[in-house]
């Protein structure tokens, strides 16, 4: 028991860093960026808050978990907004090399029962293949956009972030896995394009 305590406290005061990664996405109120620690904890709210847009089969409880821990990986890697690199970063083959290393060793810092789990719920989320993961992935998409509108513009400012690339790089995913989400969203967002 010692050693099961030891590695899962390892892991805890390891993934406390994610608090200290700062996101290109601001707090709505555009005082300051957030960190990925604020933006894990109000994705699992926007879960729990949103559940309703959820399609048939999605269980909430598992996209809350995919939810707390999707961006880990940013402990090693960072932040890589979405908008950045004229969107070819965030899904960049380098970029997921980069995060696949940091979640071998951050997960490995767990006992091995956790490590698979956990490993195997964020290559669900990564992956966006199931319903679960679909929802969690649209809801990662809605909040920077929801944050951008509340303050000025935010990333879309920053990255000169056309209408058309937000809906071919935010909406598309947000559409999949809560269509209804995305329409109410897009309707906000269109009018700040002009």
């Amino acid at each position: 028991m010692t050693d099961r305590l030891e590695r899962q406290f390892a892991f805890l005061n390891e993934a406390d860093r994610l608090k200290h990664v700062m996101r290109a996405t601001t707090t709505v109120d555009g005082t300051r960026p957030e960190n990925s620690g604020e933006h894990s904890w109000h994705l699992a709210l926007y879960a729990l808050v949103l559940a309703d847009q959820a399609g048939p089969g999605v269980d909430i409880n598992r996209v809350i978990r995919m939810l707390l821990i999707h961006d880990l990986v940013e402990i090693d890697v960072g932040d890589v907004p979405i908008h950045s690199q004229n969107g070819q970063a965030h899904g960049s083959v380098e970029t997921q090399a980069a995060e696949a290393r940091a979640a071998d060793r951050i997960f490995g810092l767990l006992p091995n029962d956790l490590r698979d789990d956990l490993r195997v719920l964020w290559e669900e989320f990564e992956a966006a293949e199931t319903p679960d993961a679909r929802f969690a992935k649209s809801l990662d998409r809605v909040q920077p956009v929801m944050a951008n509108l509340m303050s000025g513009g935010g990333t879309w400012t920053t990255y000169n972030v056309t209408f058309d690339q937000l809906e071919a790089r935010v909406g598309s995913k947000i559409a999949k896995g809560a269509p209804a989400l995305w329409e109410w969203v897009k309707a906000k967002a269109r009018p700040w394009f002009g």
